[in-house]
């Protein structure tokens, strides 16, 4: 019975990360009730599960790595014009140079439904290959030496979204043609083709249900990334679908109406934990994981709350018997508590 909590219990359970850390999420004990089930994530359990899945990732990814907030989309959606729209978004970028990341994860929130986006090396503006352990090469210096065959980001691109009404991306440059072309040949020539990272400049969808139509959030997204790249460097880009292409990846679906958000906090976990490596579109992700993994995501996530809250809060009484199940956690020091 939440009514016998005092307060300070109502109020608030943790912050993460705790202070002195900036930019820490605070769960309160209405936050915990949405992990019941049936019910639907709200905006702080999804912000606080994706700041500790990054902080949980190894540091090469996480340097690799940056999660906008569940508000950040929400922001973009409020005015009526790409700069007007960049305006209110400008300062959440602040200590951080977009362009020099490798995947920023967009949580997005629409009609009560959750979906992932991710945006992949905006940095970018042509395809990349490194080989393993190697550094890496343009689409250009690729396409010079297209006799070794060195140069590719996808064995094949020919569906970059499923149903053509979804399609947002118009036709190949003559470049970007040679370079397909050099992509279906790499991978049948060398028998190492695993043993090479291919990157390409792209914004993915992975959403549970498959019901939405996401045109105007790629449109959307290639205006804050042509904004952001204006302001922060200073000089003309473009971000348009030959540039920046969109797909919408082949990922497991929810088999309910109240599990979108655990499938997006698990779409990011399984992207930090083994970074996807070819990006040939769409990304066929279909095996990812279990359902059965995602059905154990709600107790997963009260047991880390509870398990922060004791290390927090020391001196207050424990919470498990507030609940049906007792929490039996074992995470490694290296969280801040």
């Amino acid at each position: 019975d939440f009514s016998l909590l005092p307060t300070f219990f109502v109020c608030r359970l943790i912050q993460f990360p705790p202070p002195p850390l900036k930019g820490g999420i605070t769960v309160t004990m209405e936050d915990l009730q949405c992990l019941d089930n049936g019910q639907f994530l709200n905006d702080v359990i999804i912000d606080f599960y994706l700041k500790y899945l990054l902080q949980k990732a190894s540091a090469a990814v996480a340097e690799r790595s940056h999660i906008f907030s569940s508000f950040f989309y929400k922001q973009l959606t409020r005015r009526d014009n790409r700069q007007r729209r960049h305006q209110r978004v400008k300062t959440w970028t602040r200590h951080v140079d977009i362009f020099k990341k490798d995947f920023l994860f967009v949580p997005v929130n629409q009609e009560a439904h959750w979906y992932l986006v991710v945006i992949c090396f905006p940095g970018l503006d042509e395809p990349m290959v490194e080989e393993l352990g190697g550094d890496r090469e343009t689409g250009a210096s690729l396409q010079g030496e297209e006799e070794e065959t060195r140069g590719c980001t996808n064995r094949t691109d020919v569906a970059e979204s499923p149903p053509a009404p979804t399609h947002s991306d118009g036709a190949d440059t003559q470049s970007g043609m040679i370079y397909e072309l050099v992509l279906i040949i790499f991978p049948l020539i060398f028998d190492d083709y695993a043993s090479f990272c291919v990157y390409r400049p792209c914004i993915l969808i992975m959403d549970s249900l498959k019901l939405s139509l996401h045109e105007r959030v790629f449109k959307l997204l290639r205006e804050y990334l042509q904004s952001e790249w204006e302001v922060r460097r200073g000089s003309q880009r473009e971000f348009g679908p030959d540039q920046m292409k969109s797909s919408h990846c082949r990922v497991p679906l929810q088999d309910n109406s109240s599990d979108c958000g655990l499938y997006l906090l698990q779409y990011v976990e399984c992207f930090l934990k083994d970074p996807v490596a070819h990006f040939e579109l769409p990304l066929s992700l279909e095996k990812w994981f279990p359902r059965q993994q995602v059905r154990r995501k709600r107790e997963e996530i009260r047991d880390l709350i509870l398990y922060l809250y004791r290390h927090q809060n020391l001196e207050n009484p424990p919470l498990d018997h507030f609940f049906t199940h007792s929490c039996h956690c074992a995470y490694d020091d290296s969280l801040h508590f």
